[in-house]
């Protein structure tokens, strides 16, 4: 049953009720369309909408919570469930995704976030928290991962000294990868930010998922978001680099540093993107960023 709030606001005539529900799947498309009107406007809302519900198999409650007035929707905190295999045992994690209250409403924002939390049982990461959502953050406990990066520009005549292929075929990559790779593989296939390949050296090989980020209102760089294999992404880093702007236009590569070392003609980036979680037994070095918004929302 929906908790029933009391709203009063000087842009509210009188007290208004509100629904704080969890989102099911026949409110995935009201609620897609809230987010294209009030978060984000070049996504739209059928993009929100297949975003919302992450193509894996996943056991998760709901796809998050929203606040109604009036069967109209004034507020959302989408939440994406996955299920990770650590330690032998089955850990549940919840990404919180794109959290967007409007501005007669952003009293009960935190409530709302709150709704989530509350669930038992779950690790939570918050990926892509801006401004003061940092703060709320830590007063609600989480803790930041050390995502420090740097940036390295794309040039297409750049070769390594590895003999290094990238090969981003379907066909390759579902041939090719075995165990936890494949799974992963297919599971983040039809995500809609997450973009694939692998990169072989000396018949080893190093799955790699990346998706087209934008910075400064410029979509043109690669944020790399997994690697398999991180010594061999690093041995074949300029062979990716030249890739990725010949194939792909992408003009530069986001990484992070604990990822791939401090490459020559690396420069640090802005300490602007900050990635969060909040959990009772796993660390940061257990946790990834897949399964997440940052492989389904194409921003």
């Amino acid at each position: 049953m929906p908790t029933r709030l009391v709203s009063y606001g000087r842009t509210v005539a009188g007290a208004v009720d509100l629904d704080l529900q969890p989102i099911t799947a026949g409110d995935v498309p009201r609620v897609a369309a809230f987010l294209h009107a009030e978060l984000n406007r070049r996504i739209s809302a059928d993009t929100w909408a297949r975003a919302i519900v992450p193509p894996w198999p996943t056991a998760g409650p709901n796809h998050g919570f929203m606040l109604a007035a009036a069967d109209r929707v004034v507020g959302a905190q989408i939440a994406i469930y996955s299920e990770r295999e650590l330690f032998g045992r089955t850990e549940r994690v919840c990404n919180l995704a794109a959290w967007c209250v409007t501005p007669e409403y952003r009293a009960h924002g935190v409530r709302l976030l709150r709704s989530v939390l509350a669930q038992p049982g779950y690790t939570f990461t918050d990926l892509s928290p801006s401004g003061n959502v940092v703060e709320v953050n830590r007063r609600l406990g989480f803790t930041e991962f050390d995502a420090r990066s740097v940036l390295l520009p794309n040039l297409p005549w750049l070769r390594g000294r590895s003999a290094a292929r990238v090969i981003d075929a379907p066909d390759a990559l579902e041939g090719t990868l075995t165990g936890a790779d494949l799974r992963r593989y297919r599971d983040h296939r039809d995500c809609l930010a997450a973009r694939q390949l692998m990169i072989t050296v000396g018949g080893e090989h190093c799955h790699v998922i990346y998706r087209r980020d934008r910075r400064k209102g410029i979509s043109a760089f690669a944020s790399i978001i997994h690697a398999s294999r991180p010594d061999l992404l690093r041995a074949a880093l300029p062979d990716l680099r030249s890739y990725l702007v010949r194939r792909h236009g992408l003009l530069a590569t986001l990484a992070e540093i604990r990822l791939v070392g401090w490459p020559d003609g690396a420069v640090q980036a802005p300490d602007t993107r900050r990635k969060m979680y909040r959990s009772p037994r796993l660390a940061a070095e257990h946790l990834d960023y897949l399964y997440s918004e940052l492989t389904c929302v194409p921003w």
